[in-house]
């Protein structure tokens, strides 16, 4: 009986190692990920189209996905990521933290100031480490806060380069409320902000969130989940002067976190 060209070329393109489970395993990831590129809920032939397996591979794997709760099958028959994945993503999350602290205490070494890595959740930022300044000062900033985006250095950072029409949207759900009398509260304010931080390469947050506070952030490049780093402190010790020595030094420590998140590891 004869194969289709897809089928034969799956067959013969396997090897012992390939095969079997742990290939399964590499293609049910791989499905996971499109989902989640997809905004979390695709059918199975935008699957079989975007991964090029054939249905009867796809509707295998997501059989399993869905009886181990990694998956759900929605009334429309289309798929969408399963809730069993969130307890997963916060473990994760809070091992981000963990993994950045390194990198972190680098860069309070290097610039005197306190160091934080965050992240965007939903339409939040979550700060998952932080590093503090060995100067005696308190600041809004620690482990586990949330706040939305538009008032902060790392919100700016990481929304640089989402499309406008997005960004819009987003503010439109959360608000822009004033955390102090220098915060933006207008969309067209904040994408002009972002517009300055692709040109810059990073971005500030003057005394936007906290009066007295300013801080420097970028994002890290190909991280496994959005993700940025930054220094912060006193307005009066991180001023635009001192950006022209921070700024590289972010900017390197983000390069090398972002190799170790993806465990590309130098040899």
């Amino acid at each position: 009986m004869p194969t289709s060209s897809a089928s034969t070329t799956d067959a013969s393109s396997k090897t012992p190692a390939a095969s079997g489970g742990v290939q399964s395993l590499e293609r049910a990831f791989d499905l996971l990920e499109r989902m989640a590129d997809a905004g979390g809920e695709v059918g199975l032939s935008e699957l079989s189209a975007a991964s090029g397996l054939p249905l009867p591979t796809i509707h295998r794997l997501m059989r399993t996905l869905v009886a181990c709760g990694y998956v759900r099958q929605q009334p429309n028959r289309r798929y969408s990521l399963g809730p069993r994945l969130i307890r997963l993503g916060e473990s994760a999350s809070r091992l981000l933290g963990t993994w950045a602290r390194p990198y972190l205490a680098r860069l309070v070494e290097e610039t005197g100031e306190t160091a934080n890595m965050a992240l965007l959740d939903g339409d939040e930022i979550v700060y998952v480490a932080q590093v503090p300044s060995k100067h005696s000062m308190r600041m809004f900033t620690e482990v586990g806060r949330r706040v939305l985006p538009h008032s902060t250095g790392v919100g700016k950072a990481l929304l640089a380069y989402t499309p406008a029409d997005e960004v819009r949207a987003l503010l439109a759900r959360t608000g822009m409320p004033a955390a102090t009398e220098k915060t933006i509260t207008t969309p067209e304010g904040f994408l002009d902000a972002l517009e300055q931080v692709r040109k810059s390469g990073y971005a500030v947050d003057d005394n936007e969130q906290e009066i007295g506070v300013r801080c420097l952030a970028v994002s890290v490049p190909n991280s496994p989940t959005a993700a940025a780093i930054s220094i912060s402190g006193p307005a009066g010790r991180v001023t635009e002067a001192v950006a022209e020595s921070f700024v590289p030094i972010l900017q390197g420590v983000a390069a090398e976190l972002s190799v170790a998140l993806s465990n590309q590891t130098p040899a």
